[in-house]
């Protein structure tokens, strides 16, 4: 085991930058305990590695904990996944430019959520690989998905970590798996096809920097705008890549500023004002915004099992 206590320069919301990277209730690679402790686990550049994070609230200090070869290197990078690369002071001069121009729902989230970092990962394929199976389906079936192949071909996690706590598998295991595993895992062709080959490029993704991220994903067949800023803002802790395609996001961002739905164009006019943190923008509205009310059934989470 090894430990790093890390003093933030400011308060900052260590289970708000870590949740997106949580992959529903039952993810085999992030898991809230009882005691507040956030485990994770990663496969590193330098092996697989479990990280428990806690908080002192009173030393405003996050202790952490890790195991496995990739313990030192989930360590080393633990500043990054808590967002101290955050461009919160960019952010801060955008709001006083805007003066009252900008919305007030979005300066008094600002303010009552000052804590919010944009993490990153530094981990692109393991970003991908969630982010395709959450392609054009709803998150109950994504994540039932995730939860399969994981718990299936994942590797335990090292340390004391719970039990049902799995490492991402290499990309050579998930070019490995053949057609009836997708199938049971319910993930339907295209999908699996699209993680398969991506998983033939994950070096150079890997290798790549932020500026040529974008090009590279969408270069995939199978990834789009969608899945590419999916990935950007986890991997590289984007803070201005907007999902756009969601099947939410415009309805959202639309009932929040203006009380109308609308739809991705409008969304990204809305977002305009707020350029290089259009995406910070999103995640303030989805941990305050107002969502339009419910007017018919729940999407249904299909089953490809059943086929």
């Amino acid at each position: 085991m090894r430990e790093r206590r890390w003093r933030p320069d400011a308060p900052a919301d260590v289970e708000s930058a870590m949740a997106p990277h949580r992959r529903g209730g039952g993810d085999p690679a992030w898991q809230l305990t009882a005691d507040r402790a956030i485990w994770r686990t990663s496969r590193t550049p330098e092996g697989p590695g479990t990280l428990r994070v806690t908080v002192e609230p009173r030393a405003r200090t996050v202790v952490a904990h890790a195991w496995g070869p990739g313990a030192g290197w989930m360590l080393e990078t633990l500043p990054d996944l808590l967002g101290a690369h955050d461009r919160v002071g960019d952010f801060a001069r955008l709001m006083g430019a805007l003066g009252p121009e900008g919305h007030a729902l979005v300066r008094e989230l600002a303010s009552r959520h000052a804590g919010l970092r944009v993490g990153r990962t530094l981990r692109v394929f393991e970003a991908l690989v969630p982010a395709v199976l959450e392609q054009k389906v709803v998150g109950r079936e994504a994540w039932r998905a995730w939860r399969w192949l994981l718990s299936r071909y994942g590797d335990p996690a090292p340390g004391p970590a719970p039990a049902t706590m799995r490492v991402f598998p290499e990309p050579e295991v998930w070019r490995a798996i053949p057609s009836w595993d997708w199938h049971r895992a319910g993930a339907e062709a295209v999908r699996a096809r699209t993680i398969v080959n991506a998983a033939l490029h994950a070096a150079k993704l890997e290798a790549a920097g932020e500026a040529e991220a974008d090009r590279l994903l969408r270069a995939l067949p199978g990834v789009g705008v969608w899945t590419s800023a999916e990935v950007r803002q986890r991997a590289y802790g984007d803070p201005d890549a907007v999902s756009v395609g969601d099947y939410h996001l415009p309805s959202l961002v639309g009932w929040s500023l203006t009380g109308r739905k609308t739809d991705d164009a409008g969304m990204l006019e809305l977002l305009s004002p707020y350029r290089g943190h259009r995406h910070r923008i999103v995640r303030l509205l989805e941990l305050g915004g107002r969502r339009p009310p419910a007017r018919g059934p729940r999407m249904a989470a299909r089953d490809y099992r059943s086929f």
